[in-house]
């Protein structure tokens, strides 16, 4: 089922990040979690985070096809031990990180 920008509005989100060096070896993950505040199809996805981010906004690219409807129960995130329960949506991105100057 395609999520479109108004099925994310007002849910919750767990969101990861994977980084990558220029040439494609691992660097390190990010995980975080919050509300999806607005999601629009030229500017993204703003999420008001929660937790330890608590009063941080995270925009992600306007990439719906990206988000997934996450299955009911406890999720809990790998550096920080946060629990989440039952969240809306998961989503994850692989970023390549640019070379050093």
């Amino acid at each position: 089922m395609t999520v479109r920008p108004k099925d994310l509005l007002g849910k919750t989100v767990i969101i990861g990040l994977t980084y990558y060096k220029p040439d494609d070896s691992f660097s390190h993950q990010v995980q975080m979690h919050g509300e999806i505040e607005s999601a629009d199809p030229k500017l993204g996805v703003s999420v008001r985070l929660e937790g330890i981010r608590e009063g941080e906004s995270y925009v992600l690219p306007p990439h719906f096809e990206a988000f997934e409807r996450a299955p009911r129960g406890e999720y809990r995130l790998r550096e920080t031990g946060e629990v989440i329960y039952d969240p809306d949506f998961t989503t994850t991105w692989s970023i390549t990180m640019p070379p050093d100057g």
